[in-house]
């Protein structure tokens, strides 16, 4: 069979397994995959460095399909090539527990890098996996000798991508930056769910990446893979910008009454328009999930990876033999080992806001995780996030302080694409809590895929002061603590906050949020209280003046302090109280039932929580006869002092609360 047969075959074959999938599940995006069949090919078949027999390998080039919903195009590709991905799991696509969900996942499918669902996640995630190959190569690399990293990302955005504002955040970040291992394909099939993209998306797309210091390609017809082929290679030649290829497509080509409507994209076809495609296409409308055996020889790339494999580990031992210390560095980061190291301690009473107490922890840590990076969202001076003397990341890649500017959609995404690469230990983003609304989306996905990534917030609560509601953290924790997997810790004093690092740095199965207060805290004198290593079971017994105690104040942040001024007093008028430190729901719900009990005894029914948000979620700790001293509105601009004292955060108040509570509950 002539090459251009084999080919045009084996473009076909994705597109006939693309239909059939969806139309036995009823539900999908048959349209995009239709169309991008050619690009699928030439990238899984010829472009790409992989080995479907190992998808783990350091060295392989990346895959985003940043355009989630066309799935079926990768599902069948990685089939094709030789992924432990069968064909009966094609056959169950979008159904219970298949290994072929209606959108990428992260682990659970070999072959697929990062989860992508909403729209412009992708685009970013690639983003991120471009900055982890641009630190590991500048830092593991030799001059003298044939680098270890040196790969690509590669990834397929659409019209939804480029629309949503995270894909100019993150494309704007690798323009200046200059990642230029990082190639994108525009489908840009002008149509949308509602039409055509003329109601709604009509400047120059190409124009717009070139402003952002892209290399802009355009191909005008995807389906001219000898054009396509020579975009790939220029794009592959680009090394100091990142590259997009505009391709013209038509989606759901090949289908003769779907070809180019809205309705292609996302709804089968029809079993009478599947036949009619693959009609057209020369095909048995009769046959389904029908794969040549020309085909599945041609398409399978277990050979071809093995053998780059291979390569690369040849040159792997020789540069494992001439460096043997960064070999060393090398395995630590790839198992996410963290060395020893040593807390950072605080006197008692010393004056700290926990985010400067962050910043010394960070110092302390910094040797222990050498290829861990991050940075802030413009904002290293007031968050204090950052590894002194570690350099910019802008500078030549080879620094650890990564200045993501004021893109905290992008910063968000781009963290999360920087864990999934692998490599980089504990990558992290940093800004104001209220601003972690800004990264919702990529805080929910990197608890969804399990990633051991760090989000460090600070200015956390009406405490921060005269910014005023805008920037005054309210409902935000009771929002966090709804993601399911995420820890968010909220340490009490300097020294819990080193605490909490230990505890941020140790997890591996997620992320960890760290809220750290703008203002100066007290440290507690820990002579007389628990030590601040309780933190690490999530929520521990401070004090208590009883060990059969009628009252327990409940705190976190910043007010344990107050809680614990107030349950002193409290006990002085012969009240047996006591005081609860719980920087963290979450761990503190991992621990036996029998600790839990232990903390906060089920027989004692007046608690009172003390915290600067909503008292959504408090039920679960106060019981129904407790209460919370809580805001249920928004903050105001004022002195921070003075907010908390206006808002009932000042010691006659917490003690006049819990007085009443314990009246009622008697």
């Amino acid at each position: 069979m002539a090459n251009s047969e084999i080919e045009q075959l084996s473009i076909d074959t994705i597109r006939t397994l693309s239909m059939d999938m969806v139309q036995q599940a009823n539900a999908g995006h048959p349209g995009t995959a239709m169309a991008l069949a050619p690009l699928a090919y030439l990238l899984y078949g010829e472009v790409m460095h992989h080995n479907p027999a190992n998808s783990h390998w350091s060295n392989r080039d990346r895959f985003v399909l940043s355009a989630g919903h066309a799935c079926v195009l990768q599902y069948s590709a990685l089939h094709l090539a030789g992924y432990n991905l069968s064909l009966e799991e094609l056959k169950r696509f979008r159904q219970w527990q298949s290994k072929t969900p209606g959108h990428p996942e992260f682990r659970h499918t070999e072959g697929v890098e990062v989860t992508t669902g909403p729209l412009g996640q992708g685009f970013a995630n690639g983003v991120g996996m471009a900055v982890a190959e641009r630190f590991l190569a500048a830092t593991f690399n030799r001059p003298a000798h044939a680098p270890i990293v040196d790969h690509r990302v590669y990834a397929i955005c659409s019209d939804g991508d480029l629309m949503e504002g995270l894909s100019y955040e993150s494309a704007s970040f690798a323009g200046t930056n200059g990642l230029g291992k990082l190639i994108y394909f525009y489908d840009d099939n002008h149509i949308t769910i509602d039409g055509t993209t003329s109601i709604s998306f009509t400047e120059d797309r190409g124009a717009r990446f070139e402003a952002l210091g892209w290399h802009v390609q355009h191909v005008e017809d995807v389906n001219e893979l000898d054009v396509l082929r020579e975009a790939i290679a220029n794009a592959q030649a680009e090394t100091s910008r990142p590259s997009i290829v505009v391709c013209r497509t038509h989606i759901a080509y090949g289908a003769p009454n779907a070809v180019d409507t809205a309705k292609a994209h996302g709804s089968p076809l029809g079993a009478d328009e599947v036949a009619a495609a693959k009609n057209a296409l020369g095909w048995d409308p009769g046959k389904h999930f029908y794969i040549p055996d020309e085909v599945a020889a041609h398409m399978n790339q277990v050979e071809r990876g093995s053998a780059a494999e291979t390569e690369w580990e040849a040159r792997f031992a020789r540069w494992s033999e001439a460096f043997p210390q960064d070999r060393e560095r090398w395995d630590a980061a790839w198992a996410g080992r963290i060395a020893a190291w040593t807390l950072p301690e605080f006197e008692p009473g010393e004056e700290v806001a926990t985010r400067d107490a962050g910043k010394a922890a960070m110092q302390a840590f910094k040797d222990a995780v050498p290829t861990m990076i991050g940075g802030a969202a413009d904002l290293v001076e007031s968050t204090k996030t950052e590894f002194v003397g570690a350099g910019l990341f802008s500078d030549s890649w080879v620094g650890r302080n990564i200045a993501f500017g004021i893109r905290e959609h992008a910063m968000g995404s781009i963290v999360n694409g920087i864990a999934v690469h692998g490599g980089c230990v504990k990558p992290y983003g940093s800004t104001f809590l209220i601003f972690s609304d800004y990264m919702r989306p990529a805080v929910r996905l990197s608890a969804l895929m399990g990633l051991p990534v760090v989000w460090a917030w600070t200015h956390d609560s009406v405490g921060l002061g005269e910014d005023g509601p805008t920037h005054q953290p309210v409902e935000t924790y009771a929002a966090l603590r709804a993601i399911p997997n995420l820890w968010f810790v909220r340490p009490a004093d300097a020294n819990e906050t080193a605490w909490a690092w230990k505890v941020t740095l140790e997890r591996a199965d997620g992320p960890v949020a760290l809220s750290l207060s703008r203002q100066k805290v007290s440290t507690l004198d820990r002579s007389d209280l628990a030590p601040a290593s309780g933190l690490e079971r999530g929520a521990y017994t401070l004090w208590e003046s009883s060990s059969s105690p009628d009252l327990i104040l409940i705190a976190t942040g910043a007010e344990v302090g107050l809680t614990l001024e107030a349950g002193r007093k409290l006990a002085e008028d012969g009240t047996a109280v006591r005081v609860v430190s719980m920087p963290c729901w979450e761990l503190f719900e991992a621990q036996s039932a029998e600790y839990r009990d232990e903390v906060l005894p089920p027989e004692v029914k007046a608690r009172l929580s003390v915290e600067p948000g909503v008292s959504l979620g408090w039920s679960k700790w106060v019981g129904d006869r407790g209460g919370s001293i809580s805001i249920e509105h928004f903050g105001a601009s004022a002195p921070g002092n003075t907010v908390l004292e206006q808002f009932g955060y000042n010691l006659d108040n917490v003690v006049a609360r819990a007085s009443a509570l314990l009246e009622r509950v008697a």
